[in-house]
């Protein structure tokens, strides 16, 4: 009898979909809802029958395999896993029971899960879901449509998935009802990296509803197909011209053969900045709030909110309180930085630094030396006119300590981050304009803050420069800017400013606040940073679906909408004659 193999695979491939959206959902349900304990009871034993269907189908899928040593091979975290999972069923059962498996799985008391045996299953099938995150990947490069628009159904994709968790009865605090809308609203800020919020992180949200938001802070900061992409590296698997073309497109750079080892250093950083800087505040949280779990969880949410430029605090008042401790300040503030660097510039700053220990040439790039040199003057610019402009306004009650940190602290998160150490409401009309500047340069590229980036910026200032010098090129650090680069930063800047005032007067028919008050909260929520004059919560409902969509344009980019918009690249085999207008 013959036997259509991959027909035998495709349809076992959909069956084991249908399985995993099982398990999923009996997570879900479990986690998400207040269940009896009969309810669990049948999600557990349901959870059994999964676990079971995963092992069949590894070995089925073996049995169908001609090169038996080679899916072996490709799949030997699987196989090992089950080889684990094998051995602890093993201990478990009682070899002088002739009752059979399940009577001693209900012997030890498995079936009604009173111990902890359930944490072994859980972990088993949770790891079954991790390891099929390549096919995923495969799923998402496949697709025939343009990377832009891969990067905004990830985004609109995440912020749904996140919307219905959040709206899971257990993500919030006993007592406490979440809206659709305002669901919504958190899971967009949160997976834009933004950090506006209409209800407070830390009372309003359970332990549940909170890892929810640092999830979508995570993998909105990094990008569902950079995590998605790392997974496929480390398994193991293939990753093919398919996966590194598409990954370059979104990442933006340059070399399709160091692809994979960017991806790599992107999450090794990642998560090694992360947690250096949980220690730190581990440590500087100890004074105000003692050790244990409590610390620990704070220092963490607020290392990944700090790096990944969010904004979320678990602290209604964001670090106001700890605007005089220069541990605390200098920690985030140095979270935030690097986090706005962009990865491509924190991995040639690596290199370059490790040539520079070993003799060894690496040269930074144009783009790392203008992100450097522009980041360095807003930060120290922003600060002198922050503490200037404020000396005798809202920070006059402060010490000459207070007053600089403070000024400081708000120069670096104004640009993206949007934790704040002073009243946002209260500055001056000339300090808020000045963060309104910041906020729209934003960050730089590759990171994971908002703006039309500080590469296009001073792009922006250099084409500026070379016009007045009398020069038809861009030149900086004796590079020449390409005149494509110049036309992009010219549409970044002016599609942005566009889509700013469209908004803002939209904004400003919707609400009923001082125009200020709403050209900031557009600025901010452009510019995914997270500061408010207090409007936020007071938003119509109107008023939060346009900051919304304002949020998303600012994450993806204004240029990446107007690509997925446009009809792509055409190849043009003709040149009209050029003819001189008049500009200015």
């Amino acid at each position: 009898m013959n036997i259509n193999h991959s027909k035998v695979t495709f349809y076992l491939n959909l069956f084991m979909m249908g399985v995993v959206l099982l398990l999923i959902s009996s997570f879900i349900l479990e986690y998400g809802f207040y269940l009896s304990n009969e309810t669990r009871i049948l999600l557990h034993q349901l959870d059994l029958l999964i676990v079971g269907v995963f092992i069949g189908e590894f070995l089925l899928k073996l049995l169908l395999s001609q090169e038996k040593k080679i899916y072996l091979k490709e799949n030997r975290i699987a196989f090992f896993l089950i080889i684990f999972f094998l051995f602890f069923i093993f201990l478990l059962k009682n070899p002088t029971s002739p009752s059979g498996f399940i009577y001693s799985l209900d012997r030890i008391g498995i079936l009604a899960w009173p111990g902890n045996s359930i944490i072994i299953f859980e972990i088993y099938v949770l790891t079954c879901l991790l390891l099929r995150i390549p096919q995923l990947n495969k799923a998402i490069t496949v697709l025939k449509i343009k990377p832009p628009w891969i990067v905004i159904l990830t985004f609109v994709s995440i912020i749904a998935v996140g919307t219905l968790l959040l709206l899971l009865p257990r993500a919030t605090a006993p007592g406490k009802e979440t809206m659709f809308i305002d669901a919504l609203f958190t899971a967009t800020s949160a997976t834009c990296v933004t950090g506006l919020v209409v209800l407070d992180t830390g009372s309003h949200f359970s332990l549940l509803g909170q890892l929810i938001i640092l999830s979508l802070v995570q993998v909105g900061g990094l990008g569902l197909m950079t995590f998605t992409s790392f997974f496929v590296l480390t398994l193991g698997k293939e990753f093919g011209i398919k996966d590194r073309t598409l990954l370059r497109d979104i990442l933006n750079y340059r070399s399709i053969g160091r692809i994979g080892s960017l991806v790599v250093s992107i999450l090794i950083i990642t998560f090694t900045i992360e947690i250096v800087g949980a220690i730190f505040l581990y440590i500087q949280f100890l004074p105000y709030n003692g050790g244990g779990l409590s610390s620990a969880y704070s220092a963490i949410f607020h290392s990944i909110s700090a790096f990944c430029n969010a904004g979320f605090s678990l602290y209604s008042d964001s670090f106001i309180k700890y605007r005089n401790d220069l541990g605390i300040n200098l920690t985030m503030s140095s979270l935030i930085i690097l986090g706005g660097l962009g990865f491509i510039v924190i991995v040639n700053l690596l290199r370059w630094a490790y040539g520079y220990f070993r003799h060894k040439k690496e040269p930074l790039s144009l783009q790392s030396k203008l992100v450097l040199v522009v980041s360095s003057l807003l930060i120290i610019g922003g600060t002198a006119l922050i503490f200037l402009a404020e000396k005798n306004g809202v920070l006059s009650g402060f010490s000459w300590k207070e007053k600089l940190l403070t000024a400081y602290f708000q120069s670096v998160t104004a640009r993206t981050a949007g934790f704040n150490t002073l009243n946002i409401g209260s500055v001056g009309i000339f300090t808020a304009f000045l963060l309104i500047i910041f906020m729209f340069i934003g960050a730089s590229p590759g990171s994971t803050g908002g703006g039309i980036k500080t590469s296009t910026f001073a792009t922006l200032f250099l084409t500026i420069r070379s016009m007045t010098q009398g020069k038809n090129r861009v030149e900086v650090f004796h590079r020449t800017i390409p005149p494509l680069v110049v036309y992009q930063a010219l549409c970044v800047a002016i599609l942005a400013l566009g889509w700013i005032a469209f908004s803002t007067l939209v904004l400003s028919l919707t609400e009923s606040a001082p125009f200020i008050d709403i050209f900031f909260e557009e600025l901010s929520a452009f510019g995914t940073v997270g500061l408010s004059r207090g409007l936020t919560s007071q938003l119509t409902t109107a008023g939060r679906v346009v900051i919304m969509l304002s949020v998303l344009v600012g994450r993806i980019g204004p240029l990446t909408l107007a690509l997925a918009m446009g009809r792509g690249k055409m190849k043009e085999l003709y040149q009209y004659p050029e003819e001189r207008i008049m500009v200015g």
